[in-house]
């Protein structure tokens, strides 16, 4: 009761703590969180140069150019990213160079005469190869009356954007490309090393005549070369190596009986359908056409075409499936058909339905007399190519146009036949007008039931637990390798270098198991945090093949080794160099042993030959019967006629080679087409490197690895 009355008295106080509290929630909430009033670094995707990438943004305009893609959404997300980045330094190194891409240039590049080569790529029709003005001009026409939907309005600002970055690309390259010149002095050296041409005797003593049992390795060894090639191993960011064991998945003797079971209940059916289409499709088979001898599975192949039409055969297996056939047809196939049609082309559903009643129009005028196929094609057909030709398409091979366009010309329709075929491009009306029968060739007509042989769900679940117990029991790198010692089915295996943004991971591929594997690794998984090097993941990795659904193996990841940028540590790279290190030192070993030896001496010596290599060129990289060595190049190119030389180290072993032939050098005959032709070279160079320099000096934060 005390404490009571004296709140009363002291209900101000009260009122100031509560209004404290809400303050402090709403102070929290607007310093913090994705919809800070301040800005959060907890959506900061990126810092290029000045700009600040959120990833509600990034995420936005992901969907809206790639949200129904099939492209592998990592590398799409790489690929905006890229955009990202270039969009930003090219706007910046064009703002103080004083070039843009004014409005007019901007319009017409999409919709002019120089149409950018974005608006190619994307508004290019495939079959005709040629850009689809009609849809170009459907927007133009949607985005001057303000008719365009939210959703292509929001897609063609973005588009807006890589136009712009495009042309600013292409206009920065051409000026820093016509800033090229070769002088003189330099055209006259390249043009020698290319008409130059030499020939020598050598001996390659391969690095093996050293047993490894010989040489002997130390960390300095390792060191000097990592030294000596630093510019080849240095890195500019950080990167990570783990190591795993798979836990492969596969079907059980079990599994495959029971599959085998299930095609057989469905043989009798099938052997009684009078709807051979209707049944393969509710039963995921499908139907082939046009299907030759050659081109079906020998335990198949003579059976097909011997046995009863109607005959069911199977199950077998082929492809790593079970299969049952059904043999729905035989006939002699011609070799080629001439045929004409009229398409009407589809994008939508309700375009679909509408060219479907105006084909059914056009089928039904000819049959019944009241117009010809000629006059109905050049005023209604959707192929530019053919349509002023009555639609005629001319004499054409199997295999030549689209399957159910080909089997229909080839396998169901006769001389004057109407036919309605369905397409990727469309609704078309189809006429065989004539054929030709010059190998009577038999094809078939089948129709199959199929069922993946996979592993069951209590297969995979085996698996699992299997590999659950694995990190369950074993929570570090030097027990899990103990463990799989033990078992042959096992063996470990190591990652190439990752980076935080990866998502491949070795012999495991790409997909999001592996980038999961890799966010881990690098302490972006926010359920375990930052791992030791040694430390076990508590996590197994699922990976599952492209469009399937079922587990093909399950994965056990550990840590293996972490490398700060500049120059890698030997440990960190020691498997990866030791060949390399070790061929070293047996050239070395290789070098005391032929010094000052003439070639035949050598050869006689490792009972080798002394091979010829002619007309060598100093401009090619591969050397004739030896191959890419360009040690042994840089060498035969600054010998005299009849000098020797020292031994050379190259990549497959130690050479020494002498000159037997040296042309004299010639001065270029024509000058200007020569410095034409090595400014074309150096300016393709340029095109490839530009981006690449820029964002070496650009300071860009990448935080991607955080999120995706």
């Amino acid at each position: 009761m005390a404490l009571i009355s004296k709140i009363r008295n002291n209900s101000w106080l009260l009122v100031v703590l509560l209004a404290l509290g809400l303050g402090g929630f709403v102070l929290m909430d607007m310093v913090s969180g994705q919809q800070s009033v301040f800005g959060s670094r907890r959506t900061r995707l990126a810092k290029i140069e000045s700009r600040v990438v959120d990833v509600n943004e990034f995420n936005r305009v992901d969907n809206i150019m790639y949200g129904n893609s099939s492209a592998d959404v990592f590398a799409r997300r790489d690929y905006l990213f890229n955009f990202y980045i270039e969009e930003t330094i090219l706007a910046d190194e064009a703002e103080q160079i004083g070039i843009g891409v004014p409005k007019e240039e901007l319009i017409d590049l999409q919709f002019g005469v120089e149409l950018s080569p974005i608006i190619q790529q994307r508004f290019t029709d495939p079959r005709t190869g040629q850009v689809d003005r009609n849809t170009l001009n459907q927007f133009r026409t949607a985005i001057q009356n303000g008719t365009l939907d939210p959703q292509r309005r929001q897609f063609w600002a973005i588009q807006e954007k890589e136009i712009i970055t495009d042309a600013l690309k292409r206009k920065l390259t051409t000026m820093i490309t016509k800033a090229v010149y070769t002088p003189n002095w330099m055209l006259e050296m390249l043009s020698q090393e290319q008409a130059q041409k030499i020939d020598f005797a050598y001996v390659q003593v391969p690095y093996d005549v050293v047993d490894n049992s010989e040489v002997t390795l130390t960390d300095k060894d390792f060191e000097q070369y990592l030294e000596a090639y630093r510019a080849k191993y240095w890195q500019d960011e950080e990167t990570r190596r783990v190591e795993y064991v798979v836990f492969h998945v596969q079907p059980t003797s079990e599994d495959s009986a029971t599959l085998r079971s299930a095609i057989e209940a469905l043989i009798p059916a099938f052997d009684e359908t009078q709807d051979d289409s209707l049944f393969v499709e509710n039963n995921y088979g499908y139907i082939e056409t046009n299907v030759k001898k050659e081109q079906l599975p020998p335990v198949i192949a003579d059976t097909v075409f011997v046995a009863p039409i109607g005959s069911v055969i199977g199950p077998y297996i082929d492809q790593g499936e079970y299969r049952a056939v059904k043999i729905l047809d035989r006939k002699i196939v011609p070799d080629s058909v001439r045929a004409r049609h009229i398409l009407k082309r589809v994008n939508t559903p309700q375009e679909l339905a509408q060219a479907q009643r105006t084909i059914d129009s056009l089928k039904n005028l000819i049959e019944t007399g009241q117009a010809i196929f000629d006059s109905l094609a050049v005023a209604f057909s959707d192929d530019p190519s053919n349509a002023g030709k009555g639609g005629d398409l001319g004499w054409f091979a199997e295999g030549m146009m689209v399957k159910p366009f080909n089997d229909a010309c080839f396998f169901e329709g006769e001389p004057g036949e109407l036919m309605v075929v369905h397409t990727q491009l469309g609704v078309h009306l189809v006429e065989v007008t004539d054929r030709k029968f010059i190998n009577n060739t038999e094809a078939v007509k089948l129709a199959y039931i199929t069922n993946p042989i996979v592993p069951s769900e209590a297969t995979q679940a085996r698996v699992r637990n299997e590999a659950l117990d694995f990190v369950e029991q074993y929570r570090t790198l030097e027990e899990l390798r103990a463990a799989v010692a033990e078992r042959p089915d096992l063996s470990m295996e190591v990652s190439p270098p990752l980076t935080a943004n990866d998502y491949a991971v070795g012999s495991l591929g790409a997909g999001p198991a592996s980038r999961e594997i890799v966010r881990w690794a690098f302490g972006f998984d926010p359920n375990t945090g930052e791992p030791e090097v040694g430390e076990v993941s508590p996590n197994i990795y699922t990976f599952q093949p492209e469009e399937a659904y079922y587990a093909d193996k399950f994965v056990v990841v550990g840590l293996k080794a972490i490398q700060e940028p500049g120059l890698p540590s030997v440990d960190y790279v020691r498997d990866e160099i030791e060949p390399l290190v070790l061929n070293e030192k047996k050239g070395a070993i290789i070098n005391q042993q032929i010094q000052g030896k003439a070639l035949e001496a050598i050869a006689a010596q490792y009972e080798l030959e002394v091979d010829t290599a002619k007309n060598v060129n100093f401009g090619a990289s591969i050397i004739p019967g030896i191959g890419t060595e360009p040690r042994v190049l840089g060498w035969a190119f600054v010998l005299e006629q009849g000098q020797r030389s020292e031994p050379i180290q190259g990549n497959t072993g130690v050479y020494v080679l002498k000159v037997t032939f040296k042309s004299a050098p010639t001065p270029p005959t024509n000058l200007a087409l020569f410095r034409s032709t090595a400014a074309l070279s150096a300016r393709s160079q340029i095109q490839a490197r530009l981006i690449d320099v820029l964002k070496e000096l650009s300071d860009i934060d990448d935080y991607r690895a955080r999120f995706f």
